[in-house]
């Protein structure tokens, strides 16, 4: 898994929330969400 694909700024996952959403249940990997550049959150689909 590369992890830079699966690295977004909060303001991607706000313009793009759809667009993740739909994504998740694919790609079946989680998605890091930063903040100021830090990591804040951890999304993945319930799935998994």
């Amino acid at each position: 898994m590369r992890y830079s694909t699966h690295v977004k700024p909060i303001s991607y996952l706000k313009a793009n929330a759809a667009e993740v959403l739909a994504q998740l249940p694919a790609q079946r990997e989680p998605m890091l969400i930063t903040q100021n550049g830090e990591a804040r959150a951890v999304l993945q689909d319930v799935a998994s």
